[in-house]
């Protein structure tokens, strides 16, 4: 498989680390005391990690060349993109938990870590594969082809999050109490050490998320091969993705139709992993951009447009008002019971007994 090849020392790789991990920090700092985010702050830091992102991407123009910057950027892109889907799917779990809003960035910090980690792990087994066993390619594109068809065409349906096969097993294995207690994932009770209500909601989290690694890894895949390319762009967009959520949580009902943008990208990508094996070659890279560019803006522009005389969200201004309406990972827009601002002190979806 053809693709961009240039030579990443150590130190580099290093440097991006330990600066993704800085970034990292300094966010926890600034929302160490748990407070409700509202729209101006998280337009602010929004605001923040995209410059950031768009920044790596002028860093690498310098270093290495247009061609570089601009796969990066097709790369980044689409990860942003498909990023926004998986703020239905947070909303959808923090709706259905009625996770208070203070506790809310505390989940989506550590989600966040725990992404990047399966992002890391999938991009270097995924790149690996492609290049040692061409047929791969097409396994990957159909993969990517048929989640689009999915995401696009199938029927709406109820999420449950407490049914998760993930967070039923680790429920069963771990002491839990089904109680939030401030923001603490563990705390002692009767002498032992014991899962609060909130370590449920991270699992859940990060077991959806798990799912959507899987996609967005294998669409900038098909971009591009580079680790080093596809692990800053999935880093950067995923590094945003926390203050995207509370950015667009009020305003999620207003995307009726983007996740068919979303399904047109993924089956985008597979169609052009699998041409990029066949005599036709990888498609270039300003089409690709193009081609990305367009489809996320006549989704939102359609769904903006489509959804104009509908009346705002109810809710806080920090919380996911209307989050129940949300798409979540192909599935058409589901919608769960709960309401999110209920109180939560004696009152969980989660039923099970205290140990």
């Amino acid at each position: 498989m053809n693709d961009l090849s240039f030579a990443v020392p150590l130190w580099v790789w290093a440097a991006v680390t330990v600066g993704i991990g800085v970034m990292l920090a300094v966010d926890l700092i600034a929302h160490r005391d748990n407070h409700v985010i509202g729209f101006r702050e998280a337009a602010i830091w929004s605001g923040i990690w995209i410059a950031i992102g768009l920044g790596f991407g002028v860093i690498l123009l310098f270093w290495q060349g247009g061609e570089v910057s601009s796969t990066y950027y097709a790369g980044y892109l689409i990860e942003k993109a498909l990023s926004i889907d998986n703020v239905f799917v947070f909303a959808l779990v923090f709706t259905f938990f009625a996770v208070p809003d203070a506790y809310q960035h505390k989940v989506l910090f550590w989600g966040v870590i725990g992404a990047l980690a399966f992002r890391l792990v999938f991009i270097f087994i995924g790149a690996e594969l492609l290049q040692v066993f061409f047929w791969t390619a097409n396994l990957f594109g159909a993969f990517l082809i048929w989640t689009g068809w999915k995401m696009a065409f199938s029927k709406d349906e109820e999420v449950h999050p407490d049914r998760n096969p993930v967070v039923r097993v680790v429920t069963k294995l771990v002491p839990t109490d089904p109680k939030f207690h401030d923001a603490r994932f563990f705390i002692r009770m009767n002498g032992k050490k014991v899962a609060t209500l909130l370590f449920v909601v991270l699992v859940a989290i990060e077991a959806t998320d798990l799912i959507f690694a899987v996609d967005s890894v294998a669409a900038v895949l098909a971009i591009t091969t580079n680790t080093f390319l596809v692990w800053t762009a999935n880093a950067f967009a995923v590094l945003g993705l926390r203050s995207l959520y509370f950015c667009l949580a009020g305003l999620l009902r207003r995307f009726r139709y983007l996740h068919y943008g979303l399904a047109v990208l993924l089956a985008f990508a597979g169609v052009k992993l699998i041409l990029s094996e066949t005599p036709v070659g990888k498609l270039p890279i300003p089409l690709t951009l193009g081609v990305i560019a367009a489809t996320i803006a006549v989704s939102v522009i359609w769904s903006l447009i489509a959804t104009r005389n509908q009346p705002p969200a109810s809710g806080t201004e920090g919380g996911p008002a209307g989050a129940g309406e949300g798409h979540a990972g192909g599935t058409g827009q589901p919608s769960v019971g709960p309401a999110h601002h209920q109180s939560t002190a004696d009152r969980s979806p989660y039923t099970k007994d205290s140990p």
